[in-house]
């Protein structure tokens, strides 16, 4: 065991919590590789069983000044900028208990290493829901998803994490725990930082424990996909904006994931529309007949999807874009204005777009294709941030592309938050 590990090792007292970098297995050390810039490989990961733990950990790696990679079970560890001289990697996976369910309340609290589904679990035995729907739920921890920001298309109905979360607690750079927030629905007081650290890549902090507003389970849902060219899916877009329907998920497909799901061919060139209805069976029997009537005015096709059927189609369409053991792949994050959606899908052979907010998800190939839609998307008030590509890749284009005059500010916030730059090293925009 190396110098760094024994030290760690020697502090926390517990069997399994400290693994030397030798010891780890092929491919997790492959995986920690994908997020580093450089051949130094981490002395060790390590595995705290409790917040305190944690908090000792970084107060250790303060005084040696060892830089950090916080991760949880490590899902996306390679989103986002690639990190330099990372000392130790520390997951949060087994800080993972239920602090609180308060069922009447409609607030759920957890430690950060629980897993997405486990939540969902505790929760579907209440009928309530936590309404996110991030990638790799069944492997995605709550913490990791909020250092992420990762939702996907519950965002039409429900908001972002941002708009859910409602206290958190983190441990700063110098190991200190610190909390914000609380199990209220509305918070007053102090600075949000909940919206913060949302989507702030472990670069501030590592969250220990979140607080979540959460839902109660709709009693059915159904999807429905109308296809058909640009023209008439716009107008059906357009239908659908001005109507009291009120979909929970709503995106645009690009005509490569229409073909991948069996709803069209590669010649006809088709786009869809896939929106989720979900609330009591006589409301979204309702809905999905309107949008029916669109669609056949429109000569759009249309596919109906309940039960079994519908929960295999999202994980399918998930799983088109998401694809974790394609290391070559490029999947970026998108935003445009919601009006330029459609052409902006128009030009994109594999990805999705939420028609609420016009972000969104796609899968490109190579450097060549990823300045020219980034490019579209700026022309566009728009952004495009590459999520996961090959070290290569990343080393030679901007990750995260802003163009932004808020940098400095960014960067003032990070030194008050971690001024010896210990955590998550050139994670964030900025080389923050």
């Amino acid at each position: 065991m190396n110098a760094i590990a024994t030290t760690i090792q020697s502090m926390l007292n517990i069997d399994n919590t400290v693994i030397p970098w030798e010891n780890i297995l092929t491919h997790q050390q492959q995986h920690i590789h994908q997020c580093s810039n450089n051949t130094k490989n981490p002395s060790c990961i390590v595995y705290p069983e409790t917040q305190k733990q944690l908090a000792n950990i970084m107060q250790i790696a303060r005084q040696h000044q060892w830089r950090v990679l916080p991760c949880g079970s490590g899902s996306k560890i390679n989103w986002g900028g690639l990190i330099t001289d990372v000392d130790i990697v520390v997951s949060t996976e087994r800080i993972n208990q239920l602090i609180e369910h308060a069922v009447g309340d409609l607030t759920i609290t957890v430690e950060a290493g629980r897993k997405f589904s486990d939540i969902q679990e505790i929760l579907a035995k209440h009928q309530q829901t936590l309404a996110l729907d991030p990638t790799f739920p069944d492997y995605a921890t709550i913490g990791g998803i909020v250092a992420t920001a990762d939702t996907g298309s519950l965002r039409q109905r429900y908001g972002s994490v941002r708009d859910q979360l409602l206290g958190i607690t983190f441990i700063r750079a110098d190991g200190e725990i610190a909390k914000a927030g609380g199990r209220v629905v509305k918070n007053v007081a102090g600075y949000d930082l909940m919206k913060l650290f949302t989507g702030s890549y472990g670069t501030l902090g590592i969250i220990s424990q979140v607080t979540f507003r959460v839902y109660p389970l709709p009693e059915t849902s159904s999807t429905i996909i109308l296809t058909g060219n640009k023209s008439n899916i716009s107008q059906a877009i357009k239908n659908l904006q001005a109507s009291e329907l009120t979909p929970t998920k709503a995106d645009l497909l690009s005509h490569q994931i229409v073909t991948n799901l069996g709803l069209g061919n590669i010649s006809e060139d088709k786009l869809g529309l896939i929106c989720q209805f979900a609330s009591i069976h006589e409301s979204v029997q309702e809905q999905i007949k309107r949008l029916s009537l669109v669609a056949d005015k429109l000569e759009l096709n249309r596919e109906l999807y309940s039960d079994h059927h519908e929960l295999n189609l999202w994980k399918q369409l998930s799983e088109s874009i998401y694809q974790p053991q394609q290391n070559s792949l490029i999947t970026c994050k998108i935003g445009v204005l919601s009006t330029a959606a459609i052409d902006i899908i128009n030009n994109i052979e594999f990805g999705l777009i939420h028609l609420s907010s016009g972000l969104g998800v796609v899968r490109l190939e190579n450097e060549t294709q990823v300045v020219k839609l980034r490019k579209i998307c700026q022309e566009n008030y728009g952004f495009l941030t590459i999520l996961s590509a090959p070290v290569e890749l990343k080393t030679k284009v901007d990750i995260w592309g802003y163009n932004g005059n808020a940098l400095a500010l960014m960067q003032r916030i990070k030194n008050q938050f971690d001024s010896d730059h210990i955590l998550n090293p050139g994670r964030f925009l900025g080389g923050i």
